[in-house]
């Protein structure tokens, strides 16, 4: 017997409508149908897994817990974080690293305060405005060993023929549309 996915991750929120506008109009998550609970909820669509926000007045975000979203335009999810100060340094030390497969990390805050962070698989494929603003994760922790090849993106590592591929630049993202070879 073993788990087979992640169904669904929940999160808190203080003020239920506008966590989930936070989701719904920065990374394009789907509202969906909830059943109603004993307090607030709303589910969201995220590809095949889902977003739950609840309202508790006991619950508070953790400070370095967080849920990773891959995007498939990490470009404009860096200009409108950083237009509307969402990003988070503080956690983690720096808002956004480049792993040593080449991968982006970004770190944001969302209404509630918990921590969220936004993935690409590919640093190359950035504005090099953005690129300039990376950080290496090796050049603050040094990385030897299976550290070297660690990934996000588990595509790379197990040899999957065809993955989802993101219509702008190919790079692997999840989508709906369409899929390549990695051969």
């Amino acid at each position: 017997m073993r788990a087979i996915s992640i169904n669904h991750v929940s999160i808190h929120a203080h003020d239920l409508e506008e966590s989930a506008a936070f989701y719904e109009q920065l990374l394009g998550m789907e509202r969906i149908p909830a059943p109603t609970f004993a307090f607030p909820v709303a589910w969201l669509r995220l590809g095949r897994q889902q977003l739950h926000l609840f309202v508790r007045s006991d619950a508070q975000a953790p400070q370095f817990h967080h849920v990773g979203l891959s995007v498939d335009d990490f470009d404009a999810v860096y200009w409108r974080a950083r237009e509307e100060r969402l990003r988070d340094d503080s956690a983690f030390f720096s808002a956004m690293y480049e792993l040593p497969d080449g991968s982006v990390q970004m770190y944001l805050r969302d209404p509630a305060d918990n921590l969220v962070e936004v993935d690409w698989p590919d640093a190359r494929t950035l504005d090099a405005r953005i690129r300039e603003e990376l950080i290496p994760l090796s050049a603050t922790v040094h990385q030897t060993g299976d550290a070297l090849s660690a990934t996000l993106y588990l595509e790379r590592r197990d040899g999957v023929d065809e993955v989802p591929v993101c219509g702008r630049c190919g790079c692997g993202l999840e989508t709906p549309d369409s899929t390549r070879s990695m051969r």
